[in-house]
């Protein structure tokens, strides 16, 4: 799998129409932990922000 940037991820989602928050909804994640991956406010290195990056491709999962 190659590694996504974030822009590529949320162009991916706007085409398809598929919003973040539905994302983080059928995920159990909360919406503002997606919005904090997806704008850097967060690394994604440990916990459910490292789940939320990998994810979303913007890491490698660790088994690749």
């Amino acid at each position: 799998m190659t590694v996504k940037t974030v822009e590529q991820v949320k162009a991916e989602y706007n085409a398809k129409g598929i919003t973040f928050a539905s994302v983080a909804k059928q995920q159990g994640w909360r919406r503002q932990d997606v919005y904090k991956v997806l704008n850097g406010q967060t690394k994604g290195n440990f916990g459910i922000a490292h789940d939320i990056a990998v994810f979303f491709g913007l890491k490698p999962s660790a088994k690749e």
